[in-house]
């Protein structure tokens, strides 16, 4: 299947401007019974077949009751859902002939069952009773509960600071959070009572002690109350102690003693949770096997600093006038997670450790990148902070129609389907060109293609004023394809062949 048989176009611009309410009165409004802020959010979420699978009616006749019960419409102009919806319905993709209806999407963590590969990940969205029962009745197949430990907590308000996209959605976030509030005992009976009610969900009980024996008893405790994983917490950045969390994951020797610990005091599965604050992961997943790990959970949050207010001259999150270097989370990390992740599965030594993945998951599409380079699993977190845990339908939408698409019954066998693709830098082919070819039936005439390539590129694109089209000097380009990035519409795509470099 070629990907323009499950991407289609639509206007992203329109699509951004939803709100993602809760309780959505454009569904509320809907004349013809769908439900429009499912659809919209499914958009937003980039599971474009399961929008396909919703729109059920035509919207180009309606008089679009679901736009004038919009929550924008009262102090600006509101989603234009009729013109979206209709354009999608028109536009979107065909089925293939060869798709197949039954798919699996089951997964494990180290031979523990999941009935999906989706979790959240080992923080404020998974800490209480409440919060993990309303998760697992949503579909999400286990938790990494908020890492438990014996000593107090004092955390500061407020705690948060984030990076936003034009559409004031997280880019980056960053997070001065600490641990459990919870004592040791009232997280164990949250583990008792979440195991009795949902004996098939995984729980992975987050773990951080102040030396081996408490390392030691933390894991035999959680395996009485009901865990079914343990994860050590070798990487948060934000413990008040020096000599905890992250500094542990910066040191191989810390890594194998606390690792080797948490196995004295468990039979069950052990993930060591590492930093990707060091040079090289690779090394500390080595030594967390020497200590008897089962597998490993990666990324923990970059230490960052996500901005100075000018007015006040203060570092954010502001705490009384000043701030901490704190966790770097969201879509922005996803790239230097996946480098972690291809990093560790492409290591021989490594082969017989599952992978948990995470670091910027907000989609199902990102998902499936960590899985393909080696993940078993996945875990999520800054996603369901901004979106809630309904995100989880469009993900397991989103993979189940993909590898129904593509026909593929089992979400195991995409685990580290393009691991390989991943090669050292003398490895790469470097002889060849492919050149940029430009679709004018898309193109605007906006010019930022030759903008780009004149100032920050090779300076091989013509722009006519008049036809206000684009040209190709071919023998000034070097094939870097950075106009196609900046192209607004995807006008421009890589042409088929490859022409030999001149010499």
């Amino acid at each position: 299947m070629q990907p323009e048989e499950y991407r289609f176009y639509y206007d992203r611009s329109e699509a951004s401007k939803c709100l993602l309410c809760h309780d959505p009165e454009c569904s509320k409004a809907c004349a013809q019974g769908m439900d429009v802020g499912s659809i919209l959010r499914s958009l937003y979420l980039k599971n474009f077949l399961g929008v396909k699978a919703k729109l059920n009616a035509c919207c180009s006749a309606c008089d679009a009751p679901c736009e004038k019960a919009c929550v924008l419409s009262e102090k600006k102009e509101p989603v234009a859902i009729r013109k979206l919806l209709s354009q999608v319905k028109k536009e979107s993709a065909t089925l293939p002939s060869h798709r197949i209806e039954d798919v699996d999407l089951s997964a494990d963590i180290c031979g523990v069952p999941l009935e999906n590969p989706f979790l959240l990940s080992s923080s404020v969205v998974a800490s209480n009773y409440d919060m993990c029962r309303r998760a697992f009745e949503a579909g999400w197949a286990g938790a990494a509960f908020k890492t438990i430990c014996s000593f107090p907590q004092h955390e500061t308000s407020p705690r948060f600071s984030a990076i936003r996209h034009h559409a004031n959605t997280f880019c980056g976030f960053k997070n001065i959070e600490q641990l459990s509030d919870h004592s040791v005992e009232e997280n164990m009976s949250i583990f008792k009572e979440l195991r009795q009610e949902f004996p098939t969900k995984v729980i992975v009980a987050s773990l951080m002690g102040v030396c081996e024996e408490e390392w030691t008893e933390l894991a035999a405790r959680c395996e009485e109350a009901g865990a079914s994983v343990i994860e050590c917490n070798f990487s948060c950045p934000n413990m008040e102690s020096d000599d905890l969390g992250v500094t542990i994951g910066q040191s191989e020797e810390m890594v194998e003693q606390f690792t080797a610990a948490v196995k004295r005091g468990t039979s069950l599965p052990v993930l060591a949770k590492l930093t990707p604050n060091v040079t090289d992961m690779v090394p500390m997943a080595l030594a967390a096997k020497r200590g008897g790990a089962d597998g490993i959970a990666a990324i923990n949050t970059i230490n960052s600093i996500t901005g100075v207010d000018i007015d006040t001259l203060v570092a954010k999150p502001s705490v009384h006038g000043k701030s901490i270097v704190g966790g770097y989370s969201g879509t922005a990390v996803r790239p230097i997670a996946l480098r972690f992740i291809s990093d560790m599965s492409r290591c021989s030594e490594l082969k017989d450790l599952h992978i948990s993945g995470m670091g910027g998951i907000e989609t199902w599409r990102d998902a499936l990148e960590f899985i393909l380079l080696g993940a078993g699993s996945v875990q999520v977190t800054t996603a369901v902070m901004q979106y809630g845990y309904r995100i989880i339908d469009d993900m397991i939408e989103g993979v189940s129609e993909y590898m129904r698409c593509k026909g593929i019954p089992e979400l195991k066998s995409l685990i580290g389907g393009a691991a390989d693709t991943i090669v050292d830098h003398h490895s790469i082919e470097r002889d060849t060109i492919i050149f940029p070819l430009f679709d004018y039936s898309k193109c605007n005439g906006c010019g930022r293609c030759y903008i780009s390539c004149m100032d920050g590129g090779h300076q091989a694109i013509e722009f006519d004023p008049v036809t206000r089209r684009p040209k190709l000097i071919g023998s000034k380009c070097v094939g870097c394809h950075l106009c196609k990035l900046v192209c607004p519409e995807r006008a421009i795509s890589p042409a088929g062949k490859a022409i030999k470099k001149r010499s």
